[in-house]
């Protein structure tokens, strides 16, 4: 046995150098955890291999002195680096930031043997005859060196491909790649030299080994990093097979126009080529198979989103469109209104509201059948397609009036709602009229709604008469004031039990040269539901202070009544307009009276009472019309700003009692407004029976058509000139109100000894007399 000598030793000492790179690698696999620790590990196993495979081989050969070539021993270095190798190579193609997934490893493996298998061909042309680029130094003698010099190949392909498609940042996977070259060609080194007793390349090899392995552990310390994946598969470009073909070709041209033959190692080459290429073409058509999929799978997906209500999961508009395009024939459509919904958004917020419409759709699943479309569009505005006939719908839609009627908890609260519906079929319409059963529908939900909301409708014919009619309506009345089709009629106001006219109420009515003359109860709601009612409700109000200052200027001792709606006495600085309007024509504010519907009652009362003090501190009176009708209570009246309270015509008609006593709810009107300091009007009195009522009630004011209907204002002037007896004295302002509160009342003197506090007006014979405690 020789004494080693300092090459064989310097390469000794260089493969030592390599054993804390693989403890450091083998330390980072412990440390990770998930995916990431696989890569480590294997990358680590891959390098401990390796290591441990040269350093055996040097160390037999230091301490034996087998035959040259050394066959066997430089088969098994080869095949254990080749190990080594092999693993470090499915480490790297793992790590994190190689690839997104296993299969995008795959295709990285895939595309690095595409290149490699060129660079391998055109190394086997430029190394074999008749080109022979090495000469006498071919390692032919040591073929186990193929397997190794293959890896070493193949791992430089991986670099390349990994430099072109890794994700980035990509240096941290290249440098992995690239040391894993240096590891492989060290193999082939260490290998080829100890097969051939070369000592230079043994050493040659070590010092790769070393800095390969180094490299690698430099390199996985911070491939964790987050990486940015940008784009996919099909968006790469195909460089990477294109420029290794050409080069196989050029070379082939080359090897052939030169005479040379095709031994295992080339034909080796080119059927690697082959096969890596049709694996390539085979991962990428289940990719673009993958990704077809992918997309057919998200595009069904929005459009069922574009179809589908993202609150309540019912389908929206589209979807029930949709629905009822794919229904065919026998098909029902049930539409569905919260009533009062908007005030649970204004009084409990919009979370309790879309808690609400979540439960209204689940209530809708659960009561309908398999085949039935439940969808909301919009608001707090419902839809049920149903397959069937208007029998079957109905009674589905009342079952539904019932389970949507059940309160509502949330957050430990009940929330009452009730529902109005529509019924509408298709018995009439083709299978294509699908806007016009929505139409339907929403027509008889409509009339629902109309006829006091809480019931079930089913669409009749006559629906689109009253519809057109009511179009007509709303663009004539548009230009009634325009075209001077509006007048005011004048019902007189009569003190009881006298019977003489001390007021009027002024009343709206429309002449139309087609149209005729159209009731109050038909346009009024279309004029308010248009918005038109508050440029009519200026108009009428200017009329009328007219016309009552002309009656004044001729000395008729009257005032005069104007009916308000809610949305006049809403809008915006309405009581500064009324004042203008009497100072305009110099009416004194008493003689005025705005009348506002018991109805006004029902909407948002600290705000109604804020709008009627406005309107009193101009000095107008309040009347309260229509009482008796259900709205108001005894509450309300105490605190409501009004001076006058009309009893409702129904109270005055009714029948007599099982008392026996005729109108009996008159005398406790009339009693409870008196001693609440208020006036009180009988209106609707048709017979003297009704009138003999209302006078032994004790009632002062009457109204009906036994004193007269509603006349032109010439013919009520015909009446006061003809029935005015003297002239009595103008009324005098109504005292100053207090400072804590509005003004209600005066102590006035009704008769010898009598005396009560009341709400004056210009009809009271003791209008002017002293407010204080009256004496006889």
């Amino acid at each position: 046995m020789q004494s080693p000598s300092g090459v064989e030793l310097a390469g000794l000492a260089g493969l030592l150098i390599a054993i804390p790179a693989v403890a450091f690698l083998g330390n980072s696999g412990r440390r990770h955890t998930g995916p990431a620790r696989r890569a480590h590990l294997l990358v680590a196993a891959g390098a401990a291999i390796a290591a441990a495979a040269a350093l055996a081989g040097a160390l037999t050969e230091l301490l034996t002195e087998p035959p040259v070539p050394r066959m066997g021993l430089g088969t098994a270095v080869a095949a254990g680096t080749a190990i080594g190798v092999l693993t470090l190579l499915v480490g790297t193609a793992v790590l994190p930031g190689a690839a997104e997934s296993t299969g995008a490893a795959v295709r990285h493996l895939l595309d690095g043997l595409v290149v490699a298998a060129a660079i391998w061909f055109v190394g086997w042309v430029l190394v074999v005859p008749p080109t022979r680029i090495l000469g006498d130094a071919t390692p032919m003698a040591c073929p186990s060196v193929v397997v190794p010099a293959g890896l070493a190949v193949f791992s430089l392909g991986l670099t390349i491909v990994l430099a072109l498609h890794a994700h980035r940042p990509r240096l941290i996977t290249v440098r992995v790649a690239g040391g894993v070259t240096l590891v492989a060609a060290a193999a082939v080194a260490i290998a080829s030299g100890i097969c051939q007793d070369w000592d230079g390349a043994v050493l040659a090899g070590a010092v790769l080994l070393s800095a390969g392995l180094f490299v690698v552990a430099r390199a996985v310390k911070v491939a964790d990093r987050p990486v940015e994946v940008v784009g996919d598969v099909t968006d790469r470009s195909t460089g990477y097979a294109v420029i290794p073909m050409v080069a196989m070709v050029a070379a082939a041209v080359y090897h052939l126009a030169r005479n040379g033959d095709f031994d295992a190692y080339g034909l080796a080459g080119a059927s690697l080529e082959g096969f890596a290429l049709v694996g390539r073409q085979f991962l990428a058509l289940r990719d673009v198979r993958r990704y077809t999929l992918e997309l057919r799978s998200r595009e069904a997906h929005f459009r069922e989103l574009a179809h589908t209500d993202p609150l309540t999961g019912l389908a929206n508009r589209r979807g029930l469109q949709r629905a009822l395009r794919e229904s065919g024939e026998s098909r029902v459509l049930v539409g569905i209104d919260l009533d009062g919904f908007k005030t649970v958004n204004d009084m409990r917020g919009h979370d309790v509201g879309d808690a609400v419409l979540t439960e209204v759709g689940e209530r809708l699943r659960r009561n309908l059948l398999d085949g039935d479309v439940a969808a909301r569009l919009g608001g707090d505005e419902f839809a049920v397609l149903m397959r069937g006939n208007a029998d079957e719908a109905l009674l589905t839609a009342h079952r539904l009036l019932a389970v949507l009627g059940e309160p509502y908890e949330v957050d430990g609260l009940a929330v009452f709602l009730s529902a109005s519906i529509g019924v509408a079929d298709s018995t009439t319409l083709s299978p294509a009229d699908t806007g016009e059963l929505i139409r339907d529908a929403d027509l008889a939900l409509r009339y629902a709604k109309q006829r006091g909301k809480n019931r079930v409708e089913r669409y009749q014919a006559r629906y689109d008469e009253l519809l057109r009619r009511r179009g007509t309506l709303e663009n004539e009345l548009r230009h009634a004031i325009d075209r001077d089709q509006l007048r005011l009629v004048f019902q007189p106001v009569v003190a009881l039990p006298s019977m003489r006219p001390v007021g009027a109420e002024a009343l709206l009515r429309w002449t139309h040269p087609t149209l005729g003359a159209v009731r109050p109860d038909e346009f009024i709601p279309v004029a308010e539901e248009s918005g038109l009612i508050n440029r009519i409700g200026s108009w009428v109000l200017e009329q009328a202070c007219m016309q009552l200052a002309e009656w004044l200027a001729r000395g008729h001792d009257v005032w005069v009544s104007v009916n308000l709606s809610p949305k006049e006495l809403h809008a915006a600085d309405y009581a500064g307009q009324v004042a203008d309007v009497l100072e305009q024509h110099g009416v004194p504010p008493q003689r005025l009276v705005l009348e506002v519907t018991e109805h006004a009652v029902a909407t948002d009362l600290e705000e109604l009472i804020s709008r009627l003090a406005e309107l009193r501190a101009t000095g107008v009176r309040i009347a309260l019309d229509d009482f008796g009708a259900g709205y108001s209570s005894l509450g309300q009246l105490r605190t409501l700003p009004v001076d006058i309270l009309k009893i409702d015509h129904a109270l005055v008609a009714e029948p007599e009692s099982r008392t026996g006593m005729a109108a009996p709810l008159v005398d406790v009107v009339v009693r409870m407004g008196h001693r609440l300091g208020l006036e009180v009007l009988a209106e609707g009195i048709g017979t003297p029976a009704q009138r003999a009522v209302v006078e032994e009630a004790g009632c002062r004011l009457g109204q009906g058509s036994l004193f007269g209907w509603g006349v032109p204002a010439e013919h009520l002037e015909a009446q006061l000139q003809t029935l005015r007896q003297g002239v009595r004295p103008v009324p005098a302002p109504r005292s100053a109100p207090p400072a804590d509160g509005a003004p209600r009342s005066q102590v006035v003197v009704l008769g010898p000894g009598m005396r009560q506090l009341r709400a004056l007006l210009p009809s009271d014979p003791g209008f002017v007399a002293p407010t204080g405690d009256a004496t006889d």
